[in-house]
This record gives C-alpha cells, structure tokens and sequence, in this order.
C-alpha cells in the first residue's frame, strides 16, 4: 500500500503528523513515535515570551553595576542571536534531528515578528526540515479592525519567510471574516503550508469559586467538521500544502480529512489519550478501508470529494443546509 504523501516540500512515508504536544518534547516518546509510525514531527511551541523574557534576563545582568563598573561589560559576550531566546529548545531540535530519522518541524508560537526572525534562522541552522508558526492571538479589541488582524498574520509570515529557505506552515484559527481569501493570502505571501485549525483558549467559569477556570480539554471526534469543511473548500485552489489538526480520534477522521483533500493528519489529543501507539491503530485501519476497496495508493483518494472535485457551489452547499433543516425529525423528549 502507498501511503506516501508530500506535505510543505517535504516527502513522507504517510500522511500522520505528530503534532506539537508534551509527547514531541521528549527524545524518548520521539523515538517511540517514530517506531509507531508516524511520518513527521512538530516540537513543542517555543513562546515569543520566553524568547522575549530570556533577552530581558540577559540586559539586567549586562546593565548591573554598569555606571560604577563599566569594564565589568568585558565578562559578558555580545547580545547576540546565540543569547537572544532559550538554547534549550535549540539543544532540543539538534538532539531531536540527531534521534530520530524523520523530518522535524520546529514551532514557534507568539503574536508578533518582532524576536521570531534570529530565532527562525537558529531553529533552521538546528537542522529543522521546516518552522510552524503558531500565531496564536485573540483580537479582544473592540478598536482592532479584522483588516488589520490580518495584516499582523502576514506580516509574521512574510518576515520569517525572507529569513530562512526551509517550508514554512502557518497554523492558523477560523475565525477570520472570509477565511477563504485569508487563506490565499497567506498562499500568496509564501505560506508552504496552512494547518487547520489552531484550539484558541476558551476559558470556562466555577460558580462556586466564582472564578475563571483555566484548563485545557483534549479535541474530541465531533470538532472535525470545520476544519474538514474549509480542507474540502481550499483543496486544489491553493498551492501550499493542508494539514488537519483537530479531532483525530480514529482512522475515520484521518480517512475523512484526505478524502477532503488533507495533505498531512496531524494528531495529538488521541496519542495523549490512548498513548503513543495509537499511531499504529490509525495507520493500520487506514490501510485496512483502501485494501477492502482495492485502492493502492492515497493519491487515488486524496480530495476525491474536495469541493473542486465534487464542483459543489455555494447554492448547492445552501441547499444542503436548508434541506438538512427541513428533514430534521427531533425525537420526543422521555
């Protein structure tokens, strides 16, 4: 069976991702991972504000006693880009690329360009096959115009672009005013690949503390039909590559996720949940369904009912969403 795909540039032996997650941060579970099956890596994120934070601790001690003691600036080396973010995620990726005979793909996670540009180029002279920015930002000003939330996400894109000559993939959240035109900007702009869809944080509340409750809740089955929608849309009419992200629980969504056109399935709650060889359960019934349909290759099936493929307009996607409405029979309530 021919599992290979090619996501961002980069030639896999499947399409199963493992996305940026506690399991990729460790040389161990990279390993394993790698043993189950997976065709790619995404580390953990390294945050703007850690990067950010570590050229902070470094100005203080470069600045300590400066007026008293100038010649004690001599015992400290130039701020460069070597000192300019944690060379911890640095030891990671090289230890990383070193461990495992698979592409990885380093991850950056912030809300601006500015620190991100050393620090791509770092990540890349690592040895990283390619750079996901997370762009991880919630525009809770009632001022800030959708136009200009835009704006920052290609501007992000556009300078880490220029900075570094490895694939470069935006993971991005869907809620954009046309998410469609978005995403062929960020095309235009040198995305190499868009991932679908980025879990914003959505706080919940205790009524009995009264307070706002911070946690995080694993994605679920059910959390597939957006990202499966705008994979199906944007398949065939933009050139970076799609990759899915959310509500991978089974070889259903993954099967479900390439048949809209999905280039990589990336997946992270369900190895959380069911441990790092769950990737050999999804790879296994993704190959069981194209065998019993005597389908040899993922490139027979991939966006077969993408939106180009199927020539669906938006008055018959209408239709679809008013028949639906029609035909709902709710059952009687016990």
């Amino acid at each position: 069976m021919d599992l290979t795909s090619r996501y961002m540039g980069l030639d896999l032996k499947n399409p199963l991702v493992a996305s940026a997650s506690p399991l990729t941060g460790e040389l161990d579970s990279l390993r394993q991972l790698e043993d189950a099956g997976v065709a790619a890596i995404v580390l953990p994120s390294l945050f703007q504000e850690h990067i950010e934070a570590e050229a902070r601790r470094y100005e203080a001690l470069t600045e300590a006693g400066a007026d008293s003691f100038p010649e004690a600036l001599t015992y400290f080396p130039a701020l460069s880009a070597s000192h300019a973010g944690p060379e911890r995620y640095l030891m990671l990726v090289r230890a990383a690329v070193e461990a495992v005979d698979l592409p990885i793909i380093g991850s950056l996670n912030g809300t601006t360009n500015e620190g991100w540009i050393d620090f791509a180029k770092q990540i890349e002279q690592a040895g990283a096959a390619g750079i996901e920015l997370n762009v991880y930002f919630l525009p809770i000003d009632p001022a800030m115009s959708g136009r200009a939330v835009e704006q920052r996400y290609v501007e992000i894109l556009t300078a880490v672009r220029a900075a570094v000559a490895i694939p470069v993939a935006v993971k991005v959240g869907p809620y954009f005013s046309a998410f469609g035109q978005m995403a062929q900007e960020l095309d235009r702009a040198g995305a190499d690949a868009l991932v679908l869809f980025n879990r914003f944080y959505q706080p919940d509340i205790d009524l009995v503390g009264l307070r706002m409750v911070k946690d995080l809740e694993l994605s679920r089955r059910n959390e597939i039909r957006l990202p499966l929608l705008w994979i199906g849309v944007l398949s065939g009419n933009i050139r970076a590559s799609l990759a899915a992200s959310t509500g991978v629980e089974s070889a259903e969504e993954v099967l479900k996720y390439l048949l809209a056109g999905a280039d990589a399935v990336m997946t992270t709650s369900a190895l959380l949940r069911h441990g790092v060889q769950h990737v050999a359960t999804l790879l296994s019934g993704v190959n069981a369904w194209l065998s019993a349909r005597d389908i040899r290759s993922l490139d027979q099936v991939r966006g077969l009912l993408s939106r180009r493929k199927t020539r669906r307009t938006g008055a018959l996607i209408r239709a679809d969403y008013i028949e639906m409405l029609q035909e709902y029979d709710p059952q009687p309530i016990a």
